[in-house]
């Protein structure tokens, strides 16, 4: 397609309401425009959880050759949301398990509660809020759950019996303590989570 050829007046993305928390996507896809092909197989999928607990898991795990993970699975990091002990840092762009990478796999579906740079890519949930570490219900999933992702349909489900989620939820403990002084504990008794942009409560309009 050619400048000459493309339709000026046909909008491809919708405005962006400022209170992002309140407006359920940021980018819509036009299969027309942006998708002709239609939505990426990975946007409507049901996989199986490969589970990470902590970035220092993942480190340890994500290479390691006796991993239990095939392309269809979906990649799970716990613990990496402000209130985790690593304040969120940019770690959700999860890489690709080497020994799948070197078999030709390019993509898969990651989540988290991390955040990631804006050069990264590929089909990855972030800012997942609440999270783990204030016991979200990302707190609650474990290695062999089904989750089912649909763009389409806005949803992100986790396919486990509410019984056994309050049985989980029941015996959860924080991965970390609050510290007993200084900046730290401040820090942890006041940061917000990933919908209002990590702030401190006290700074907030009341």
């Amino acid at each position: 397609m050619t400048p000459e050829d493309w339709d000026w007046t046909r909008t491809v993305v919708d405005h962006l309401d400022v209170h992002a928390s309140r407006y359920r996507e940021s980018v819509r896809f036009y299969e027309i425009v942006l998708a002709p092909l239609g939505i990426p197989k990975l946007f409507e999928r049901e996989g199986r959880a490969v589970v990470f607990t902590s970035l220092d898991d993942l480190s340890a795990r994500i290479d390691d050759p006796q991993l239990d993970v095939t392309p269809d699975d979906f990649l799970v990091l716990q613990n990496a949301g402000p209130k985790s002990g690593y304040a969120m840092p940019e770690a959700g762009y999860l890489p690709i398990p080497q020994k799948l990478a070197r078999a030709g796999v390019k993509d898969m579906v990651r989540i988290s509660d991390a955040r990631m740079s804006g050069t990264a890519y590929g089909t990855i949930v972030l800012h997942v809020s609440p999270e783990a570490a204030a016991g979200g219900p990302l707190a609650l999933v474990r290695n062999g759950d089904r989750i089912r992702i649909s763009v389409q349909r806005r949803q992100l489900d986790l396919l486990v019996p509410r019984e056994e989620l309050a049985r989980r939820k029941n015996t959860w403990q924080p991965p970390v303590t609050t510290p007993a002084r200084g900046y730290a504990q401040l820090y942890m008794q006041h940061v917000l989570q990933a919908e209002h942009g990590c702030d401190f409560d006290f700074l907030r309009k009341a």
